[in-house]
């Protein structure tokens, strides 16, 4: 006879759902627009005459923004370097591959964002004339209004910097899964912090904080499929007759 050998090597995951949900909620917002929503969320942040709340923020712009940014690309240039390490230091060599997918992840979830602005072009609500501007809104898939100065905001650049940490759970989900729902919870938590610190200072609106939430999980999704999940497998070995 032959025994049959499980071979786990990936936790179990649904990628269907893990996939499908994201493109659902990302099909729901092209098909309702989510404007009045944007709108109602802005004017919470606007003060008629004076402009939004946070435009002149130190707490929101330089430490939130550009110093919380920094610590995070500090994060993944570590990550980086530990990855050219693991050629040779012993210890990193059993996570060359896990190091290899977070710089790939990361890397992608944050470069993708300034191609979509350009070519996108939607304007921030700091520039509509709904919020002391002078630029027109025009929803995501709508013909842009004409302007002499195109808009550079969406999907969120500052979220994606949070978000592109999401990276750390599906690094983490196989080798240490505890350690990757903190993981999970912090990247969410971050990624919704700086989307709500960019809302108040009037450079982004909502739906575009989500739907860079939806890119980078789909980002860090499909690498974490291709680099590092490998599902169970069962190998046929041939069995040993025992003898009486």
């Amino acid at each position: 006879m032959a025994d049959v050998l499980t071979v786990p090597v990936s936790r179990p995951f649904n990628f269907r759902l893990a996939m499908g949900l994201p493109i659902g909620l990302m099909l729901l917002l092209l098909i309702f627009d989510p404007t009045a929503l944007d709108y109602f969320l802005a004017r919470l942040f606007y003060i008629p005459g004076e402009g939004f709340i946070g435009a002149h923020s130190y707490w929101l712009e330089t430490i939130l923004h550009d110093r919380a940014k920094q610590l995070v690309i500090a994060m993944a240039l570590g990550f980086a370097v530990a990855f050219a390490l693991s050629w040779k230091v012993a210890a990193l060599r059993p996570w060359r591959r896990t190091l290899g997918y977070i710089v790939l992840a990361m890397g992608l979830s944050t470069a993708v964002i300034t191609p979509l602005k350009n070519l996108t072009q939607v304007q921030c609500p700091w520039s509509l004339s709904d919020f002391g501007g002078v630029e027109t809104h025009t929803p995501l898939l709508s013909h842009r209004a004409p302007s002499l100065k195109p808009g550079l905001c969406w999907p969120g650049g500052h979220a994606a910097t949070g978000f592109s940490l999401l990276a750390l759970f599906f690094a983490l989900r196989d080798r240490k899964p505890g350690a990757a729902r903190v993981a999970l919870v912090f990247a969410i938590a971050l990624g919704a912090l700086f989307s709500l610190g960019r809302m108040m200072q009037g450079a982004h609106f909502l739906s575009h904080n989500l739907w860079t939430l939806l890119i980078d999980w789909l980002i860090c999704l499909g690498c974490y499929r291709w680099l590092l999940y490998r599902p169970q497998r069962t190998v046929a070995r041939a069995g040993t007759a025992l003898s009486s």
